[in-house]
């Protein structure tokens, strides 16, 4: 599965640093929902709302059902413990709720959103630049 950020840099990465059947969750879908509503520029929330139509199209996202449910108390207990607040990170604590439950790898360009999350396949993504862009509203 993949990381809202590496859905918003998938023109810029390497095909070799993904996975050949990506899969995205419908909280990526939220994330990028978010995105043309945030911004006053209308360029960017072109932009912004033309990513958002094209993953549409392109995936049929995993759901957050029981089993991401059961899951994401699994992966909130693990950050707390991990001394990191789950509010902050609530998306990413969905996202990994739901690969988890899924038992499927994570790719990321971002993989400090999720220190903390115990038994987390995590499979990091080179950035494209080497400053990091914050890509998600959350």
């Amino acid at each position: 599965m993949i990381d809202t950020d590496v859905v918003v840099l998938l023109g810029d990465l390497d095909p070799g640093d993904l996975p050949a059947s990506p899969l995205i969750s419908v909280v990526t879908l939220a994330e990028l929902s978010v995105g043309p509503l945030v911004t006053d520029d209308p360029r960017e929330r072109a932009a912004r709302q033309t990513r958002l139509q094209e993953t549409e199209a392109a995936f049929d996202p995993l759901p957050f059902d029981a089993a991401a449910a059961r899951t994401f108390g699994r992966v909130a207990a693990s950050i707390r413990r991990s001394g990191r607040t789950v509010p902050l990170r609530a998306f990413d604590a969905l996202i990994a709720a739901i690969a988890m439950s899924n038992g499927l790898p994570l790719y990321t360009c971002n993989p400090r959103d999720f220190t903390g999350v115990d038994d987390l396949n995590l499979v990091p993504v080179p950035h494209p630049r080497s400053v990091r862009d914050d890509v998600s509203p959350g």
